[in-house]
């Protein structure tokens, strides 16, 4: 008995087209997983309240760059690492110097730098003195001698009889601070994670010879 096989198409072909549509639909699956993650993270940021600033913050990438590959990988990152990881991990935020943190009340104002203001430059900005006083239950405060403004703000006295004049906290001192946990990053990760088989799987269109 002869037994004769012929084969027209070309196996090995096949095999590239076959690897190369694996290429990309690994590469797209990982870009959307990249993209989607990227996305879920934004949003949790302006879930939580944190401000459309620090969720532009989240960036996304894929590798390699130029081309499809089975090896495709995406990172997703944060520029402002320090503020969104405190938000993710709630830590406990003690003095650097070890004696008290000084957190502004609503007298305090602004820092001309952006950010909180601190008690050096409350007293430079104001030229007022600011006097400690201490409580044994509940924060201690920093408080100044001067007026509220029509913002609410402290600031130097005009009067020289002395009328207007209040005693206003400026500063709560306190040793420590528990920032509260606002976000579950990992939670999100670990969805995109598992969500990659299928989308490659859906991805993945066969070739036609």
């Amino acid at each position: 008995m002869k037994l004769k096989l012929d084969i027209d198409t070309d196996i090995v072909a096949m095999m590239q087209a076959e690897v190369a549509a694996g290429e990309r639909a690994v590469s797209a699956a990982i870009r959307e997983a990249g993209t989607g993650l990227k996305a879920a993270w934004r949003l949790q940021i302006t879930g939580a309240g944190l401000g459309a600033r620090l969720a532009r913050a989240i960036r996304s990438e894929q590798f390699p760059k130029a081309r499809p590959s089975l090896n495709a990988a995406a990172l997703v990152w944060s520029k402002a690492p320090v503020i969104v990881g405190a938000h993710d991990t709630g830590p406990l935020i003690r003095s650097k110097n070890g004696l008290w943190l000084a957190i502004p009340t609503p007298a305090a104002g602004k820092s001309l730098r952006g950010g909180r203001i601190t008690p050096g430059e409350w007293e430079r900005r104001t030229g007022l003195r600011l006097r400690f006083i201490y409580h044994r239950r509940g924060p201690s405060l920093l408080v100044a001698e001067g007026r509220l403004n029509a913002k609410g703000r402290a600031v130097a006295l005009r009067s020289k009889t002395g009328r207007g004049v209040v005693t206003a906290p400026i500063f709560l001192l306190v040793p420590q601070v528990k920032l509260p946990k606002r976000l579950d990053l990992a939670r999100d990760a670990e969805r995109a994670h598992h969500a990659v088989p299928g989308l490659i799987v859906a991805k993945w269109v066969e070739p036609r010879f």
